[in-house]
């Protein structure tokens, strides 16, 4: 088995419902996405999969989180954007990407800070 994975960021707020808590209030964090992908065979190059387009369709994701108040956009206008609930949207909008291609997502981190990650696996 191979895996590859890449890592992307941005910058965004959010705020918790119902939390109980500081996070309830509206703060920002420098959120790192850590995306693996896994196949048991190397393509005719050698390659697992190309890191440069896992760079582009993870980039092309993270786009529409870039700069905003999280809260106010899909889906998370409607549930919290906890780092778990990121790593599972980001799973879903990605995972099509891959239909047909000879790799799957093996998982998919959300890291808040240094110290705090979130990860979703299929």
């Amino acid at each position: 088995m191979y895996r590859v994975s890449v890592r992307k960021h941005f910058d965004a707020a959010h705020y918790l419902r119902n939390y109980k808590g500081k996070c309830e209030n509206l703060h920002g964090h420098r959120f790192e996405v850590v995306v693996a992908l896994e196949t048991q065979e190397l393509d005719e190059i050698g390659l697992a999969f190309d890191f440069s387009e896992l760079k582009k369709c993870l980039q092309e994701i993270l786009e529409r989180f870039d700069h905003v108040c999280m809260n106010d956009i899909p889906p998370f206008d409607e549930i919290n954007p906890t780092s778990e609930n990121m790593a599972t949207t980001i799973y879903r909008e990605l995972q099509p990407r891959f239909e047909g291609k000879p790799v799957s997502i093996a998982s998919v981190e959300v890291w808040e800070s240094p110290e705090s990650c979130a990860t979703y696996t299929p």
